[in-house]
């Protein structure tokens, strides 16, 4: 079989080899699989149905061809439909499920959606109205039953008999070049920008990575997905997935997760940083509860995974002790997400290397990588094998990545990934694509001379009044390690010292007051006692002697709710909007610096 050139061509692939649950989703309780051939047969009739009803590349031009929208949690119908649009030679413009309305209408207007897809009721009550604010818009098509909307269903139904013939005309006509989704970003500095991404650069990504993905022992391929499908990175690893005979399932929540896993039992699976962080921290509080000897073994076996090394040495007696703690505590870790969990990719955000070292002591191995919506998404990742792993970086780069470092720190990316351009927007397109190199935004540098490290993104750098450079990130990175420290942002542009806004983790303060006889009413009450103002203090004065004396924080306040996204501070992939936290906090920050 010639090499792929198209991300559909994973159909081909597939058939081949055909298994009994291709794709899996839970359906009223039940997991319901889809077998390959079931699959194959869903994703052609949708698509020749989409056919049926104009659907298509137009002239070939991309302002001619169709876009279609797609609003919904992971789920077969998903993939079955992205597939499906594919082969028409339409775009699929996919959108996180927590987006705005006032953001779908900017999004559709702009990409002149034609149709949309939604997944459940409750996402479409959301978005009914939106035929009335884009008149592209012809309908709303739903996966689950609502009663007087179309149902995917009704496109199945509508296709021809010869259907798979219909399909393959048309998808015979489609390029390796032509773009197959644009995505648009998650909007951190401003506006979301429609990222252009074509088969090429996507299929790319997914064959240069597969060979990542082999180094970790699956002896059955199994993975469970429940990131966003419309976020690049779980896209992307989606398709690596396809492309090597993996079976996906689909979690059927956030919350659920947990319970999934045991489920499951997958042996890889994606993840971004906060939702580790989250483990981490439900995983101490455990610990904490216990009494007597299981605490004294618990927090040792945690000091010791702490002091974990790759590609270094270690004593016999190091050894032994670790083999101990593994058979008494992490075990149990492991046993919590499914017994068979070899490694968890972690992209999106920076990974704290605290986390990173104890989950690859406890023989969870973490592969953080790093990359952007604009390139495909991977640029570098951190390999299974301790040969092609380092504790603080993103890893080597990808075979087919070119990566420079510009002079003043910049990581500027070149190849196959890179986008085709920003939807409608070459200005913008022109001010980050210079002689054919992507320029990230992120300052990073190489350890070794091999393992790419990010160490902050260039447009957060400030400067201080004194005209000294601070970078937020490794500050923040590391007051988070704490476990009273839920969010944090660092502040200071044109001021005389470094200044924070801290967001407490309320579960463990709660926990810590009682434990210290400290009453409160409220979370607004409880950032306003002068024993846990005391309690960060101590916190930051732990830390600082890490920085320098420019980056040490040296004034702070606690804020008594957390950021979200739906009160607008974060991302729909949880990154701090720092622009709008800044606008929103001003006169708490001016207060910092009053006098």
């Amino acid at each position: 079989m010639k090499s792929p050139e198209r991300l559909f061509d994973c159909i081909g692939i597939q058939a081949a080899h055909p298994q009994t649950d291709l794709l899996v989703g839970k359906e009223k309780g039940t997991w319901r699989k889809y077998a390959t051939t079931e699959t194959h047969d869903l994703i052609a009739r949708l698509a020749a149905g989409l056919l049926d009803k104009g659907v298509g590349p137009g002239d070939g031009s991309l302002a001619a061809g169709d876009k279609i929208a797609l609003i919904s949690y992971g789920r077969p119908e998903w993939l079955i439909t992205d597939l499906a649009v594919q082969q028409t030679g339409a775009i699929l413009v996919p959108v996180y499920p927590n987006t705005s309305i006032k953001e779908l209408e900017d999004i559709f207007n702009e990409a002149k959606v034609k149709y949309l897809f939604v997944g459940s009721e409750a996402l479409y009550h959301t978005v009914k109205e939106l035929p009335k604010q884009v008149p592209s818009l012809l309908d709303i098509i739903t996966y689950d039953e609502v009663p007087g909307v179309t149902n995917w269903s009704a496109i199945l139904a509508s296709s021809t008999t010869n259907y798979h013939e219909k399909v393959a005309a048309h998808a015979a006509k489609v390029k390796g070049e032509d773009i197959a989704t644009i995505i648009y970003t998650s909007g951190t500095t401003g506006k979301p920008k429609g990222v252009m991404l074509s088969h090429r650069n996507i299929l790319s990504n997914v064959l240069s990575a597969t060979d990542v993905l082999a180094e970790i022992p699956t002896p059955e391929r199994r993975a469970l997905s429940f990131l966003p499908l419309n976020h690049v990175f779980e896209k992307m690893v989606t398709y690596i997935y396809l492309f090597n005979h993996f079976s996906i399932y689909y979690a059927e929540s956030i919350e659920a997760i947990a319970q999934n896993l045991r489920e499951v039992k997958p042996y890889v699976f994606t993840s971004v940083p906060r939702l580790l962080e989250k483990v981490y921290e439900r995983i101490m509080e455990t610990g904490r509860q216990l009494k007597g000897l299981k605490r004294r073994i618990f927090f040792w076996s945690v000091s010791l995974a702490e002091q974990y090394e790759i590609n270094k040495p270690r004593s016999w007696s190091y050894k032994i002790q670790m083999a101990l703690a593994d058979k008494l505590v992490f075990s149990k870790w492991r046993a919590a997400i499914g017994g068979n969990v070899q490694a968890i990719v972690v992209g999106g955000a920076a990974c704290q290397v605290k986390l990173a070292r104890i989950f690859s002591a406890a023989k969870i191995t973490i592969m953080e990588g790093y990359g952007l919506t604009e390139t495909s998404p991977v640029i570098a990742v951190n390999g299974y094998l301790e040969k092609n792993r380092c504790f603080g970086t993103v890893g080597p780069l990808l075979p087919g990545v070119n990566v420079r470092i510009a002079e003043d720190g910049e990581i500027c990316c070149k190849g196959d990934t890179v986008m085709v351009g920003y939807y409608q927007q070459p200005d913008l397109t022109a001010e980050v694509i210079k002689d054919g190199w992507f320029h990230t935004g992120d300052i990073g540098a190489f350890v070794d001379d091999r393992f790419l490290k990010i160490t902050d993104r260039k447009k957060e750098v400030f400067k201080t009044s004194g005209g000294k450079y601070v970078a937020p990130a490794p500050v923040e990175n590391k007051l988070k390690e704490n476990n009273l420290v839920e969010q944090v942002i660092i502040v200071g542009p044109e001021r005389k010292f470094t200044a924070a806004l801290i967001v407490p983790a309320f579960p463990q303060l709660e926990t810590w007051c009682r434990q210290h006889n400290v009453s409160f009413t409220s979370q607004q009450d409880i950032v306003r006692q002068p024993q846990v103002i005391r309690c960060y203090q101590e916190i930051i004065d732990g830390f600082n002697p890490e920085f320098s004396h420019i980056e040490q924080v040296k004034r702070f306040t606690l804020v008594p709710s957390v950021w979200t996204t739906e009160s607008g501070e974060l991302t729909p992939t949880g990154k701090i909007k720092r622009r709008i936290i800044m606008e929103r906090y001003k006169d708490i920050i001016d207060q910092l610096y009053a006098d």
